[in-house]
């Protein structure tokens, strides 16, 4: 199976501070790959050095098939990355609609009124302000934004974070649908069980290292150690 993301070894520092050490994952072609792991374990520093962001000091990372580990943030969306930030990132006084014409068109199926079609709340809000729009309003925006640029690669950090369990569900469902648009997903998130649920590869996460790989079912039906993502323990992970 082909890889649209290999990350091997990284070693990032913000300073002096060293935070991760030696992280590798695979986000395989049409696969939803989950990043998991407590606060503080490395996953949004995963995310940014793999979007340019945070450069590495060591270590490597290719993207569909191109080493990508030093180039700018705007090469590797280039390429067909789409990344939707923790905390959403939207234009708080630009309209949805406004939000929507930001990023640069990119050729492929995805165009605003599609994204309406998947977000029909968006559609009934275009007029608002980004500010005016409830947390799972500004997620679905946030992720449609991403969608526009038609992205091979969508890479998704903390999308639950502060919704509510039924607006959660419904964003669960909306990435797990991209899979069968083909796309590729990279989806780091604290909820465990859903992730798990969607996902065909996870990895976890902590302390800046990796602390497993496998099967995203095999995880989830290990209840001990899926009780145990909200404090992993790499060693107890690695030996378990």
């Amino acid at each position: 199976m082909t890889a649209a993301l290999i990350a091997e070894g990284l070693h990032t520092y913000y300073g002096k501070s060293h935070i991760l050490h030696g992280v590798g994952l695979e986000v395989a072609e049409g696969k939803i790959t989950a990043l998991l792991g407590r606060n503080g374990a490395g996953k949004t520093t995963t995310l940014r050095t793999l979007m340019g962001l945070t450069p590495p000091r060591q270590g490597r990372v290719t993207t569909f098939g191109v080493e990508t580990t030093h180039w700018p943030t705007f090469r590797i969306a280039a390429l067909g990355v789409g990344y939707v930030p923790e905390g959403r990132r939207i234009f708080a006084n630009l309209s949805v609609e406004e939000n929507l014409k930001v990023p640069l068109e990119r050729a492929g199926p995805w165009a605003i009124e599609r994204v309406y079609r998947l977000f029909p709340r968006l559609a009934e809000r275009k007029q608002n302000r980004g500010r005016q729009l409830s947390g799972g309003e500004q997620e679905m925006l946030s992720i449609g934004r991403a969608l526009l640029l038609n992205p091979k690669l969508l890479i998704l950090d903390e999308p639950s974070q502060g919704l509510a369990p039924l607006i959660v569900r419904e964003v669960f469902t909306i990435v797990a649908q991209m899979r069968s648009e083909g796309i590729s997903v990279l989806l780091v998130e604290q909820n465990a069980r859903m992730s798990l649920e969607i996902a065909d590869h996870a990895y976890v996460l902590d302390d800046g290292s990796s602390a497993y790989s496998g099967p995203a079912a095999e995880l989830a039906a290990d209840e001990a150690r899926v009780q145990a993502l909200a404090g992993a323990s790499a060693e107890e992970w690695t030996h378990a």
